[in-house]
């Protein structure tokens, strides 16, 4: 059963019509109620793709949080072979918000970091919502290190509404373990490239996202908060997320016009989660143009790169 959003109540209608003219069979006039559902099929498509031809902040935000929207596991599964996951930062504990290993990405040996939200509520209070605590940014920080020692591209893929911001995780230095990991992306002199693939929230994304290469799903989001922690911040009123996602450019759009993102990738009609398969594809081909390019290209080459790409960012603004 598909998950409609609230603002694709038109189509849910129209395909909710579908189902029941299905569900009569051989009822009636077999012919002309398989035409009235390709008319209602046909409906239902424009539909969907009017509402999101002109998909607003929120809107776009809704999307990025759909629960069937492909997550870190489903491209790992698709677009990494032989993946190997290493655990725990080897300082206090193991943090399932971030998996972290070992693979190949099209016959190049890759190491891969990204946030796990979960599926369902056993896997999602197992991930704790893809909200890192400090232990999981150091166990991104020893990945990051090992790919470095052995010259093996970083991909990592983002995807979480912020760290953490329990007072065990204040305890274990959140702060300190985020600012860590993203002087540890500055650092790497092999190649890195980062792609958002839902929700690209505050330092919790940016730890793991400092890449040479910052790739954005079209309806993902990249943003300092959440709309919702915004709006508390800016007028005390967290119902005013709507607001605070308008005025703060989250979306993909603004994020590549101001020289935050370097590549926005298309979604399918409907958003990832309609054809996750389509989606994960065109990402692999996305993030593969993005890795040959540093092909041949010295630590030092790559290491300065990355630092010109972040000094001039706002600078034309």
């Amino acid at each position: 059963m598909h998950t409609y959003l609230d603002f694709e109540k038109p189509v849910a209608d129209l395909q909710g019509k579908v189902q029941e003219l299905r569900s009569l069979g051989d009822e009636g006039d077999a012919v002309a109620i398989n035409d009235e559902i390709v008319r209602l099929e046909v409906k239902a498509d424009q539909a969907l793709a009017d509402i999101y031809a002109k998909l607003t902040p929120w809107q776009k935000t809704q999307v990025a949080r759909h629960p069937d929207r492909p997550h870190f596991k489903d491209y790992a599964d698709r677009l990494i072979e032989d993946f190997t996951p290493l655990a725990g930062d080897r300082q206090y504990a193991e943090d399932a918000a971030i998996v972290a290993g070992l693979g190949r990405f099209n016959g190049r040996r890759i190491a891969v970091i990204g946030h796990e939200k979960g599926s369902d509520t056993e896997s999602r209070l197992k991930h704790n919502f893809g909200m890192a605590r400090p232990e999981g940014y150091r166990k991104a920080i020893r990945i990051m290190a090992l790919a470095d020692r052995f010259s093996l591209p970083v991909l990592t893929l983002v995807d979480t509404a912020g760290a953490y911001p329990g007072v065990g995780a204040e305890e274990r230095g959140q702060a300190e373990a985020i600012a860590q990991s993203t002087k540890t992306c500055l650092a790497l002199g092999v190649p890195s490239v980062a792609l958002v693939i839902g929700e690209g929230g505050s330092g919790g994304a940016v730890a793991i996202a400092t890449a040479n290469r910052v790739l954005m799903l079209e309806h993902a989001i990249y943003t300092v908060a959440s709309p919702e922690a915004s709006a508390s911040i800016l007028w005390h009123d967290s119902s005013r997320a709507e607001d605070a996602a308008t005025a703060m450019r989250i979306t993909a759009e603004d994020l590549l016009k101001f020289g935050v993102v370097d590549q926005v990738i298309e979604e399918p009609v409907g958003g990832a989660h309609r054809k996750p398969d389509e989606t994960i594809s065109a990402a692999g081909d996305a993030i593969e143009a993005a890795l040959a390019a540093f092909d041949e290209r010295s630590p030092e080459d790559v290491r300065r790169e990355r630092e010109e790409k972040y000094m001039a960012m706002g600078r034309s603004l």
